[in-house]
């Protein structure tokens, strides 16, 4: 057991998990809100002046008080302890395998970061349906193995799998890009602040950068994976026949800015906290 623990993978496992659940508990209403958005009726039209990301996390604190913004957590921690985990375990198995402790070049950031989120992503996915249904506040679920018992009697186990195209469309560029800009980012930061003990605000910062950047990229892919979870009647190919003939190139991008606030200071914090876990025990990240 001991020996099994002590495994890098596993002490990665560890460290992401723990980065991803601090990340999580503190960014959650801005998914929520973010969710809320993009499944907005048709007959609302954004930009009218009555529907914004302020007024629906009001909207959300008036009805259901201000403990509803985190509608969904449990969904998402039952995702993102393991979920995170995986990734990081996965992405630290791959570059020691095949870069042992040389800095990836872009190329090779991209194809690290997407695999190992290939691989958090599809085996999590059915946790990350619950959420969004969870998140969206059209199913009335008391728990999470309550709704997966539900999503498997009702629409069958091939729903927990809905929109795994637009999902891995979304998160495998995401995370290829963010990989990559903030490995070339870090390498551009000057060896003083690399050595200093601002080394983890220096970091943080990369990661903001590499965040928006590859949150803005990857938007209109998550607002299709959002309307394939929350409708999962809907292909791929419809969904996004359908935001685009309800609302134009503009519905492909509606939510983002929540979503790349909560995605840059996650993937940010998670990836600081991360580094700094596996700096501690011995490991370099």
């Amino acid at each position: 057991m001991e020996m099994l623990l002590a495994h890098p993978a596993i002490k990665a496992f560890m460290c992401g998990s723990l980065s991803g659940t601090c990340s999580t508990l503190l960014f959650q209403p801005l998914d929520l809100v973010k969710t809320r958005l993009q499944t907005l009726q048709g007959g609302v039209q954004p930009g009218s002046g009555r529907v914004g990301m302020m007024s629906v996390l009001l909207s959300v604190v008036r009805t259901e008080r201000l403990l509803g913004l985190w509608k969904g957590v449990s969904p998402s921690f039952v995702r993102t302890i393991p979920g995170v985990g995986i990734y990081f375990s996965t992405y630290h198995s791959l570059k020691q395998h095949f870069l042992q402790d040389r800095r990836p070049a872009a190329v090779q950031a991209v194809l690290l970061g997407g695999g190992a989120r290939t691989v958090a992503g599809v085996v999590m996915l059915p946790i990350t349906v619950i959420k969004t249904r969870f998140e969206c506040g059209r199913y009335r679920y008391a728990s999470v193995c309550g709704a997966l018992r539900s999503v498997c009697q009702t629409e069958g186990p091939a729903a927990l799998f809905s929109g795994l195209m637009a999902t891995l469309l979304r998160d495998v560029p995401f995370s290829g890009i963010y990989v990559m800009f903030y490995s070339q980012a870090k390498a551009s930061l000057p060896q003083e602040i690399s050595a200093s003990p601002s080394a983890p605000l220096a970091n943080f910062s990369c990661g903001i950068l590499a965040g928006v950047l590859a949150s803005l990229i990857t938007q209109p892919a998550d607002v299709v994976k959002t309307q394939v979870q929350v409708k999962p009647q809907l292909r791929t190919a419809d969904a996004i026949r359908s935001v685009y003939t309800e609302l134009g190139l503009r519905g492909f991008f509606r939510g983002a800015v929540p979503r790349s606030l909560r995605r840059t200071m996650m993937a940010a914090m998670a990836w600081t906290v991360y580094e700094q876990l596996m700096e501690r025990i011995g490991l370099k990240s």
